[in-house]
């Protein structure tokens, strides 16, 4: 429903419901609908100029000679709105949230923190992650215990392997994107054979379809630019690979109910152990620092000396405290795949530690999980720990929540405790008349309203919340 509503919201322009969608209720922006259309280029076809001026700043896909680029410009409605589009002539990845996976994944590819080794090809250096490209692709797996084991630095001479080509293939490997000009297709598609990466290679010719009949079906429009959309599912997947090979022998079978099928095993090159209740988890740097400040901290400012792994040489091990192993491997599934498995039982342990460990995406998944537990009993206790814990979209889900049973909850004396409570953390509330809590409520028993029934109900709803502030002697 809240994709529908960015769609609809950027037909009609409504700037305010679009920013609220995508600010807290996490919707993406750059979503398709069933037309292979974005709510940028609705926005530009309707001339939505303030609109279309937000999505570009929010990072909102329109890079010039690709295909998204060149259908909102062939869409818009003015030439206000044209000039916009040329002024962003590309989107950069400083424009994706900052603990966004699909940020981490690009910071990852473009800089190489912590990598292990390096390829030369023709004189360009590229600083990757054997970990990565072993579980993306199965020619790198085995060059790697082959050809290339133990080398810190590959050269690649052959004539044919194009350095653009393949850093577009390393952008692939890492973000499952890749942004390549079209001249450099069958240099691309040439690398991925050898690779034996079968699905790049339909994907590169199903774009290329895909361009040749909008450029034909579009005179004086010319693609220059192809751009393949990741698929996070597989890339999901492959990942969570590496967090399989992590796993301690112990725990690697029959292991409660893991996120993902345990699958064989292969080399992932571990630079980090981090030791949870006795047990030796074989972990990467590159993928803890990257997605969590409090490991970065750890890794970095501390431990620079301690105890080495007899198992793997120059390997670290960290002792994590205050942590249970079960909790220790949602976490790490986490970091690896931007995705977890939470069980009702254990999701409120599984919150506290990842606002410990910086880990704010988790801390969303965890309210998911809580939200679909939400009943009158509990809505209250739930809406103070979204607060608590900062989880807004969680906190607005309590509210519509306690919109709808507000008969029931009048009754009950934790909601009259919340609203004096949040009656106390305004400032000035004398001035102001005003309980924020109180205020949504009000605000979700309103909305949507239309028939006459509905406006009856309503405010049959908004005075049973009057006689609850009357009893408790708030007045706003």
């Amino acid at each position: 429903m809240d994709v529908y509503d960015l769609f609809s919201s950027c037909k009609k322009g409504d700037i305010f419901r679009v920013r609220y969608l995508i600010e807290q209720r996490d919707v993406d922006l750059n979503v398709r609908d069933k037309w292979d259309s974005t709510p940028l280029y609705y926005a530009c076809l309707c001339g939505h100029e303030e609109l279309v001026e937000y999505l570009l700043a929010s990072g909102a896909k329109s890079e010039v000679n690709t295909f998204d680029g060149e259908r909102c410009m062939y869409g818009c409605l003015n030439d206000s709105i044209r000039r916009l589009l040329k002024d962003y002539k590309c989107v950069s990845v400083y424009a994706m949230k900052r603990g966004d996976f699909n940020y981490f994944l690009h910071m990852l590819w473009e800089q190489g923190q912590y990598s292990d080794v390096k390829f030369l090809v023709h004189g360009q250096i590229f600083a990757v992650h054997r970990c990565i490209l072993s579980a993306r692709s199965e020619y790198f797996s085995d060059m790697f215990e082959r050809k290339w084991k133990g080398k810190n630095l590959i050269t690649l001479k052959h004539p044919l392997v194009n350095p653009a080509a393949f850093r577009a293939l390393l952008q692939y490997i890492y973000t499952g994107q890749m942004d390549i000009d079209v001249t450099l297709v069958e240099d691309s598609r040439r690398l991925a054979k050898q690779c034996k990466m079968k699905d790049l290679i339909e994907e590169l010719d199903n774009k290329c379809k895909k361009v040749y009949q909008f450029v034909s079906n579009k005179p004086g429009v010319c693609v220059k630019v192809l751009s393949l959309k990741p698929h996070h599912c597989r890339l999901e997947e492959e990942f969570a690979q590496i967090a399989d090979a992590a796993l301690p022998a112990e725990l690697g079978v029959g292991f409660g109910e893991l996120p993902f099928n345990r699958m064989d095993c292969f080399p992932t090159y571990p630079d980090i152990c981090f030791r949870v209740d006795g047990y030796n988890f074989l972990c990467h740097k590159a993928f803890f620092c990257g997605r969590s400040d409090y490991f970065r901290a750890l890794l970095e400012d501390h431990f620079c000396e301690g105890e080495q792994l007899q198992s793997h040489p120059n390997t670290l091990v960290i002792t994590l405290h205050n942590i249970s192993h079960e909790i220790f491997i949602h976490i790490m599934y986490y970091i690896y795949t931007d995705n977890t498995e939470l069980m009702v039982e254990s999701v409120f342990d599984v919150l506290c530690v990842a606002d410990m460990y910086l880990l704010p995406g988790l801390k969303r998944l965890c309210g998911k999980t809580m939200a679909q537990t939400l009943c009158k009993d509990n809505v209250v206790y739930m809406w103070k720990m979204a607060k608590l814990f900062q989880l807004s979209r969680l906190e607005d889900q309590c509210v519509e929540y306690m919109a709808k049973i507000i008969y029931q909850l009048v009754e009950q004396p934790e909601l009259a405790e919340a609203i004096k409570e949040d009656a106390d953390t305004v400032e000035g509330r004398e001035a102001t008349d005003s309980v924020p809590l109180v205020d949504e409520i009000r605000f979700h028993i309103a909305s949507n309203v239309q028939t006459y029934s509905e406006i009856q109900e309503a405010n049959q709803k908004l005075e049973a919340l009057e006689e609850l502030l009357t009893s408790i002697n708030i007045c706003c």
